[in-house]
C-alpha cells in the first residue's frame, strides 16, 4: 500500500487518480520536519510517496529549504530503512541546472545557483548512498489549465500536472526503483500554457538564477512503460 505525504498540487492530483490515501499538514496537523508528527502513520504502509517540497524556488531563506528540501527528506529515508519500507520522493529537474541539455539519469547534476536547487540535490545524493529501497523522481509540472498570464523564455520536458501525475502512478504500480525523469516531449513554457490559455507576452527571467533550459533524457521512463 502506498501513503502520500503532502496534498500540494502534485500530492493532490496522484491522490486523485490513483485512490492512494494521504497526509498533510491541514488534513492530519503533520509537521515534515518533525518526524514524530506522522512516523505512526508510516508504519502502517510499505510504500511511501512523497511529495513534499520548500518550492519557492528562488527564496534566500536557507534555512526553510535546508529544513525541508534535505534534513526531513535524509530523517526520513533513514526511517524507511529502519522499518523496511520503499521510499519514493519527488525531486526536480531544477538539479540539471547548469550542468548539459538532454541531461539523463547517469549524468552527474550540477546544482542551480540558488539554496533550492541546492537542497533538492543534496537529498537526491543522500537517496542515492542511504536508501535501501527507493525510487527518485525528477520532474517539474504546472496546473491545467495553465493560470498565468505571462511566461517564462524556458525549455524542457515539464507538461501539465495532471499527465505528470499519471506517468507517476504508473511508475509506481509497476514497481519502478532508481532515478527516473520524468516529463514529456521537450517543449517551451509558451508553447505548454497555449495547449490550454492564449498567452501573449513572455518575459526572459523571473529572477537572475531561473535556467532557461532544463530539458532531460526521458529515454528511459519511455522505454520502461512502453511509451
Amino acid at each position: 500500500m502506498v501513503l502520500i505525504i503532502g496534498d500540494g498540487l502534485l500530492g493532490s492530483n496522484i491522490a486523485k487518480y490513483s485512490n492512494w490515501n494521504y497526509i498533510s499538514r491541514k488534513k492530519d496537523n503533520i509537521e515534515f520536519t518533525d518526524l514524530n508528527s506522522y512516523s505512526y502513520y508510516i508504519d502502517n504502509y510499505d510504500t511511501i510517496l512523497n511529495c513534499v517540497a520548500f518550492t519557492d524556488t528562488y527564496s534566500k531563506d536557507k534555512e526553510s529549504n535546508w529544513k525541508i528540501n534535505y534534513e526531513a527528506v535524509a530523517n526520513l529515508v533513514d526511517y524507511c530503512n529502519l522499518k523496511d519500507k520503499k521510499l519514493i520522493h519527488i525531486s526536480t529537474d531544477y538539479v540539471y541546472s547548469n550542468s548539459k541539455s538532454d541531461a539523463s539519469e547517469e549524468d552527474v547534476p550540477v546544482h542551480c545557483e540558488n539554496w533550492y536547487g541546492y537542497t533538492k540535490l543534496l537529498s537526491d545524493g543522500y537517496i542515492q548512498l542511504r536508501s535501501k529501497n527507493y525510487l527518485l523522481i525528477r520532474t517539474s509540472f504546472k496546473p491545467n489549465p495553465f493560470p498565468y498570464d505571462k511566461v517564462v523564455s524556458q525549455i524542457g520536458n515539464f507538461d501539465y500536472v495532471d499527465i505528470i501525475s499519471k506517468l507517476i502512478i504508473e511508475l509506481i504500480n509497476k514497481d519502478a526503483k532508481g532515478i527516473y525523469n520524468v516529463g514529456t516531449e521537450i517543449k517551451s513554457m509558451l508553447e505548454l500554457a497555449n495547449k490550454t490559455k492564449i498567452v501573449n507576452q513572455t518575459i526572459d527571467k523571473i529572477h537572475e538564477t531561473m535556467p532557461t533550459d532544463i530539458t532531460m533524457n526521458c529515454e528511459k521512463i519511455n522505454k520502461f512503460l512502453n511509451i
